[in-house]
């Protein structure tokens, strides 16, 4: 997949989606955020296609940094990034470092009891994934007894091993700070299989010269949402109103088709 051409195109989707969110003045968004007419957004910038860094090195791209931009502008906000650690960015935003995380953040019955959250924007799965060509012949999770199994910590591949583990599997455990270390250390040999979410999968997948495929895909029973700090309210209703009109123009839809070439979001709004 051709990340700049994604890039640019993509952009032209956000500036089309451009438009001050309706009942909610410039002055009245900017009241909401911890710095006045500031969008400060969490997340972990080390998880393509979400959020990961565009070739110079330097730039945010990918699926929630252009959604955070559209969002932004949809409440008349410039928006700030902050790159934060997975293991670290609940902390973050329950103490005020960011106003909200935009990460690929699963919405749960425990988070939702410490955090609030937006609706869904987005339908996800786990997946599996082996080197083509690869002599492994585990096609779910239930196979993988007696491999090395990589996936990146404190995520739901991580809970789902787990609960396996616990149910009996015994299995080798590769805990990695960042899903693309998964992916290297796969094609180095170093670990036999990837236990991801669906949305990266499709990414690694999609060159042509890809040395990745995917052999099995959970349920699509998983949604993500924007996380914000318990009781602020306010901001998360205004963040609905904002995610409600990107759907409704079809900047969503756009959105996902020029990221994953398929439609991801549709599904998280039945």
């Amino acid at each position: 997949m051709n990340m700049r051409k994604i890039a640019l195109a993509v952009l032209t989707v956000i500036a089309a989606a451009g438009l001050t969110l309706a009942g909610c003045s410039k002055k009245e968004a900017a009241g909401l955020t911890m710095t006045k007419g500031v969008l400060t957004i969490g997340m972990e910038i080390g998880y393509p296609p979400m959020e990961y860094l565009a070739p110079d090195g330097k730039t945010p791209i990918g699926f929630d940094v252009f959604m955070g931009k559209a969002l932004a502008d949809k409440l008349g906000l410039e928006v700030k990034y902050v790159d934060t650690a997975w293991d670290g960015i609940f902390a973050g935003v329950t103490t005020g470092k960011y106003d909200c995380i935009m990460s690929s953040v699963t919405i749960t019955p425990e988070r939702e009891k410490a955090h609030n959250f937006t609706k869904p924007y987005i339908g996800n799965a786990l997946s599996l994934v082996l080197l083509k060509g690869s002599k492994i012949t585990a096609r779910s999770p239930q196979e993988l007894a007696g491999l090395g199994v990589a996936y990146q910590a404190e995520t739901t591949a991580d809970f789902y091993m787990e609960g396996l583990a616990a149910n009996g599997l015994k299995f080798t455990p590769y805990e990695y700070e960042k899903v693309m270390n998964c992916f290297t250390e796969l094609e180095l040999g170093r670990v036999d299989v990837i236990i991801t979410d669906k949305l990266v999968a499709v990414d690694y997948i999609a060159p042509a010269n890809s040395p990745f495929e995917i052999v099995w895909e959970g349920a699509a029973d998983e949604v993500f949402g924007i996380c914000l700090k318990k009781g602020n309210d306010a901001l998360t209703e205004a963040l609905n109103g904002a995610l409600d009109e990107l759907f409704a123009d079809g900047s969503m839809l756009k959105l996902s088709n020029e990221v994953f070439k398929m439609d991801m979001v549709s599904a998280a709004r039945p």
